[in-house]
């Protein structure tokens, strides 16, 4: 891997990593936004029991190479690197200045459904009735209340293997799975701590719910490649239900750790909120931020067509 090459993916896998820790934003549409999704995707799936074959008759070089070594490691490190390093900014942002954060990520998810639409070569009435299926199905996820669970290690394993499935979904957050399985705050708590009971938990459950998942990913890529690009279109769409910043909170609820949290919200308009809320709405600031989201994915857009070299 040549430096250039190196130097795109790490920083690509950091926007991942970024994106996965926050609830609502998923690392999966980074990937496709930036070009590498089916990369990804591919790279994961090689990983198999006929990888293992090739690493005993063929050696480590060999098995390196099939598994797309260098493009899966990279990515990796530039993942971590970002969850380590923001986890704590992300988690104060989202308390200091939510409307903003839940502002830009809304506009970067929004100009994201229409980069993935763009990628569909025909629309039909098919096409249309798997979107409003996606759509329909990230509404129905981001409606779901989340749950208190005891965080024990076969838990935060489950979870985990649930989680990371979302998370190389784009438009379905594994964050945002794992609030409602009441395991967010206890997974960002160990990654502050460095807690190896919970860190290694939640990777080996991770491991293993990527390397099924991608199979499935895989497969519906190769035979039904526009479908499937439709139906994670749809859950783009149906995922801005989540991220919309202007909320009203209807009813809380406390969770294990004695924090009274939101439970049922309902979209507003900016002025509905400065009325139920009694606070400022910063509408233009958020629509300014909505704005630069947008630009984000034009950037990344093009960082895609530029730098995607096939493995």
């Amino acid at each position: 891997m040549g430096a250039k090459r190196f130097v795109s993916v790490y920083l690509k896998g950091m926007a991942m990593g970024a994106a996965d820790v926050v609830p609502g934003v998923s690392g999966g549409t980074v990937a496709f936004i930036t070009g590498i999704y089916e990369e990804l995707i591919g790279s994961i799936r090689s990983i198999s029991p006929h990888a293992v074959t090739i690493l005993v008759k063929q050696g480590v070089a060999a098995c390196w190479e099939h598994i797309n070594g260098n493009f899966l490691l990279t990515l990796l490190l530039g993942i971590i690197t970002s969850i380590f390093s923001l986890a704590r900014i992300i988690t104060y942002l989202l308390e200091a200045q939510p409307l903003l954060v839940w502002s830009f990520f809304f506009g970067l998810i929004a100009a994201s459904s229409v980069h993935m639409a763009k990628q569909v070569k025909q629309w039909n009435l098919t096409m249309l009735a798997v979107f409003i299926i996606g759509l329909a199905f990230a509404f129905v996820v981001g409606e779901l209340k989340p749950s208190e669970v005891e965080a024990n290690p076969l838990i935060i394993f489950l979870s985990g293997s649930i989680a990371i499935c979302a998370m190389i979904l784009p438009g379905i957050s594994g964050s945002f799975i794992l609030v409602l399985l009441g395991m967010y705050a206890h997974i960002l708590e160990g990654v502050k701590q460095l807690d190896m009971v919970i860190l290694l938990s939640f990777a080996a459950g991770c491991v293993i719910g990527i390397l099924t998942f991608a199979q499935i990913l895989s497969w519906l890529f190769k035979r039904f490649h526009d479908l499937t690009l439709v139906l994670l279109t749809g859950f783009l769409v149906g995922s801005l239900n989540l991220v919309w910043p202007w909320k009203e909170t209807l009813s809380y609820y406390t969770n294990s750790d004695g924090e009274r949290l939101a439970l049922e919200q309902n979209n507003v308009l900016p002025a509905t909120f400065e009325a139920t809320m009694a606070t400022d709405s910063s509408t233009w600031m958020c629509i300014g931020l909505m704005v630069v989201g947008l630009l984000l994915v034009i950037f990344l857009e093009q960082i895609g067509k530029n730098t995607v070299e096939k493995p």
